[in-house]
């Protein structure tokens, strides 16, 4: 059985999709982008900065169904440009104990939603 997982402390959906899928005791996010949820503006200054509000909508995500980023086994982030990556993964890294950080993933594409420079999904158990 899913849980349509929705929180006002991170961006709503810009379509067919939810924030998250809670099912057992496995959390699934949608990519998250930089938007302010308060305001619904992209926050874009620069690439830490929006990396930062990227990990902020995930940890509201996560805090909804009482999670933390301890409990996140597997991320996918998504660049436009590869040249964004120490400065992305440095911000990421601030979220995360080296030690029992989750399996990932990061990949170059050609564009993303809202044409945001970064985008980055979780997976969570509990």
């Amino acid at each position: 059985m899913k849980k349509i997982i929705t929180t006002s402390k991170a961006p709503a959906p810009i379509g067919p999709y939810n924030q998250a899928i809670l099912t057992g005791n496995t959390l699934y996010t949608s990519g998250q982008i930089a938007i302010n949820p308060t305001t619904g503006e992209l926050v874009l200054d620069d690439i830490k900065t929006e990396a930062e509000q990227v990990m902020q909508n995930l940890k509201a995500i996560l805090e909804e169904v009482n999670m933390t980023f301890e409990n996140v086994i597997k991320t996918t982030i998504f660049l436009n440009d590869m040249n964004n990556f120490a400065e992305v993964n440095t911000v990421y890294g601030n979220y995360f104990n080296e030690d029992t950080a989750p399996a990932r993933e990061t990949i170059a594409v050609a564009a993303l939603p809202k044409f945001v420079n970064v985008e980055i999904s979780v997976i969570a158990i509990q």
